[in-house]
């Protein structure tokens, strides 16, 4: 499979790549840098923010939400402004945000976790009209935030712990329906999941940190597909493009050694592929 260079700049912890379904734009982070970056008619943008940031819903065509260290920001695209509309963690000094993504609800999951990783400290919060709920804590590196289609699963994962869960969700508001039960576990494997996007069929594609793979798993948990990209550490993939068949795949050059990164030029650019599944068009924050 043919792996393209959408962007060359290198981020250190590049991550969270959403696709604009109105604008038809890229935004990813830089999130260690505390940067988001995007893409307009070939010319590159950065905005830089005083802390980390590090994933982002669409609210309309000229704002997004973005989650950051300590809160979640109503960012205008086109000025450059932000305000905070409510605090995450913002008193823990401890944690940062990770990843997250939108609900068909029109709600915003996000995850945190220790600015150095540290054990279980992190949790999952859903932002959805006007309130900030957690749903689950005690987790090491929160990620693998996506949702079937329809709105039949939420996906997580810790990435500590090499697992991913899946939990119903109630029809009527998605809030989490029952207990959440494991639906991988690639300990054995030694796979460490991170960021991951749902297709429209239903399958889960999962970026797996330090193995150069995105991974595509069944509803089952059976995998399907697998990518092979010429990075150590994707992080996290999400479809756009025409007919959202093309994978963006954001990278890392976080841990790599000199000697490393000589061998591996294209660490912490944002690359990407053409499949022959489409992807869902991400799901609009309702503030």
């Amino acid at each position: 499979m043919d792996i393209s260079v959408f962007d060359n700049r290198a981020c250190s912890l590049g991550e969270g790549p959403l696709w604009h379904p109105v604008r038809q734009q890229l935004f990813w982070f830089d999130i260690v840098a505390g940067k988001l970056r995007s893409q307009s008619n070939g010319e590159a943008l950065s905005w830089s923010f005083d802390e980390p940031v590090s994933a982002a819903g669409w609210v309309d065509e000229k704002h997004l939400l973005i989650a950051s260290a300590s809160s979640l920001l109503h960012f205008n695209i086109d000025t450059g402004d932000s305000k905070a509309i409510c605090l995450l963690e913002s008193n823990n000094q401890v944690t940062r945000s990770n990843d997250g993504r939108a609900d068909p609800w029109g709600g915003f999951w996000i995850g945190t976790m220790g600015r150095y990783a540290e054990a279980k400290a992190g949790s999952i919060y859903r932002y959805y009209q006007g309130e900030v709920r957690e749903l689950f804590s005690h987790l090491t590196i929160t990620n693998t935030i996506c949702f079937a289609p329809y709105g039949k699963w939420a996906y997580f994962a810790d990435t500590a712990q090499a697992k991913v869960w899946r939990q119903r969700l109630d029809a009527n508001h998605g809030w989490p329906d029952g207990e959440p039960e494991l639906y991988l576990d690639l300990y054995k494997q030694g796979l460490s999941p991170d960021g991951a996007v749902c297709d429209v069929e239903g399958r889960i594609w999962i970026a797996m940190w330090g193995s150069s793979q995105v991974m595509c798993f069944d509803e089952t948990g059976k995998q399907v597909e697998q990518v092979s990209f010429p990075v150590t550490q994707p992080t996290c993939p999400a479809f756009g493009g025409e007919n959202f068949s093309q994978l963006f795949v954001t990278s890392a050059t976080q841990d790599l050694r000199p000697a490393q990164l000589q061998l591996e030029p294209l660490a912490g650019q944002t690359l990407s592929c053409k499949l022959n599944v489409s992807g869902q068009a991400e799901h609009q924050v309702i503030l």
